[in-house]
């Protein structure tokens, strides 16, 4: 990779970390498509995946102590393991056009009856009963196109979880996901030299805003944490039919 790269490489990556960092989801949404256009998509997933687990695993530990108000995260986490490890075995392997297409209407379908219903929460028989399909088609898509945050982002919010639950919720699913990715792509041997100097350069920026967006996230207000969700599921869904137009 040129020396141009790798500054796109670093500042995405400040960018992406620092909104996940405050809302639990969006470094993959906005690094994947922003990379894709220099490096291409395959190097795109792989030059995160390794900063986008460590950053995962940190919003874990940081929002542990909320775990008791979680709901249903235990058969979420297993699911989206397993269905991490099928999707990333057929990553650039089958078309990922029809599964973004399918993600993108799936997102905005949502927000259009969360804006007509504000009050819109899944109730607990529900999502019981859909929590190991809702985790094995996260884990699937971020195994698969690296990109799971729509269908997470969208399942949670309707629990109308706390905002460190929240967190740790969808943090605990990407993850499983992005473990199981991490593992197929390091033994299908798609980390060469520039990779990895990319993944070196993402994983320091990643690292260095973290106790920013740590502060963010405590001064932010539930009803402003709740819109700014709301927006980044807008964002995905644009950016999902963007990458699929090609």
């Amino acid at each position: 990779m040129s020396e141009l790269d790798l500054l796109i490489v670093a500042l995405v990556s400040l960018a992406g970390s620092l909104v996940k960092s405050v809302t639990g989801m969006g470094y993959p949404l906005i690094a994947v498509p922003a990379l894709t256009l220099f490096v291409g998509i395959e190097a795109a997933i792989v030059v995160i995946a390794i900063p986008n687990a460590v950053l995962n695993a940190w919003l874990v530990h940081d929002a542990w102590p909320d775990r008791a108000h979680t709901r249903d995260l235990p058969v979420l986490v297993a699911a989206a393991l397993a269905g991490g490890i099928v999707g990333a075995l057929v990553l650039v392997r089958a078309p990922e056009r029809p599964l973004l297409i399918f993600l993108a209407t799936t997102v905005l379908v949502y927000v259009v009856q969360r804006l007509r219903r504000p009050g819109l929460r899944l109730a607990p028989a529900t999502t019981k009963r859909w929590a190991p399909w809702v985790g094995l088609i996260a884990g699937f898509c971020h195994g698969a196109v690296g990109v799971s945050g729509p269908v997470v982002a969208v399942w949670f919010h309707g629990y109308r979880l706390p905002k460190n639950a929240y967190v740790l919720s969808v943090a605990a699913l990407f993850l499983m996901g992005g473990l199981a990715q991490l593992a197929v792509l390091l033994g299908a041997g798609k980390f060469g030299r520039d990779r990895w100097i990319a993944t070196a350069v993402a994983l320091v920026a990643t690292l260095a805003v973290i106790p920013l967006g740590k502060r963010l996230r405590d001064r932010i207000s539930a009803p402003t944490f709740e819109r700014l969700i709301l927006w980044l599921l807008v964002g995905s869904g644009l950016s999902l039919l963007w990458r699929a137009a090609g």
